[in-house]
């Protein structure tokens, strides 16, 4: 292959939002998943909620795939009934992303998960997650920071090999791990910050947003998977 890997990112889908002298409603992703992306060596695609049967076609084009952060996982998803704490379903994100993730691992496709991205690659693989954890999401709408731990030997440890301090806003979190995956790195509460599928297929969940820091390292090496 020539050129810079495609990778596609995942979107959010909201309604009514603002911008210029426009309400409509729009396909929104944080500049900072793209600007991390091309600062990695990649192209970036955006890939906005579609129907889940198009997902395999459209993973089929793509070098590596990104399932970005946002709203909460429906707890329906893994069997458990939802959470007071728990936020407002977003389905249509939740049937197209884990329809992606799962034409990603088919066709062993890169695959990065980030904060929600990792949770629904937990989910994908039968994994349970914990509706509400506190400490991680200190101030609403400011990204707080903490020390993460890898897991010496793991595929993330390979990456970033010292405990490094990572930008972090979430409330839910990994609780039984799904089908194959292991725990490559805990934060210093014993929170599951990383997640993957040991083997020759790269797949890497990260619990935190490294599109907020200054870190590259997580999505080069995605990048260079893809290529």
């Amino acid at each position: 292959m020539t050129g810079r890997p495609l990778i596609g990112v995942s979107t959010y889908l909201e309604a009514g939002a603002r911008w210029g002298v426009w309400e409509l409603d729009a396909a929104l992703l944080p500049a900072g998943y793209p600007r991390l992306v091309q600062r990695a060596g990649g192209l970036a695609a955006m890939l906005p909620p579609d129907a889940p049967d198009h997902a395999a076609a459209t993973v089929s084009r793509l070098d590596g795939l990104v399932i970005a952060g946002g709203p909460d996982v429906d707890p329906s998803r893994y069997g458990a009934e939802r959470d007071a704490r728990c936020g407002p379903p977003a389905r249509e994100r939740d049937a197209w992303e884990l329809a992606l993730i799962e034409a990603a691992l088919a066709a062993r496709v890169p695959l990065l998960g980030i904060c929600r991205g990792m949770q629904l690659l937990n989910v994908a693989l039968g994994g349970t997650l914990v509706q509400h954890l506190d400490g991680h999401a200190e101030v609403v709408g400011v990204f707080g920071r903490h020390a993460v731990k890898p897991v010496p030997g793991t595929l993330y440890a390979g990456v970033v090999p010292e405990e490094t301090s990572v930008p972090t806003y979430h409330h839910q979190s990994v609780d039984r791990l799904g089908t194959g995956l292991v725990a490559s790195a805990h934060a210093v509460d014993g929170t599951v910050e990383a997640v993957e599928l040991p083997g020759e297929h790269w797949v890497l969940g990260v619990q935190w947003h490294p599109e907020m820091g200054e870190d590259v390292r997580v999505m080069r090496a995605l990048v260079e998977a893809a290529g």
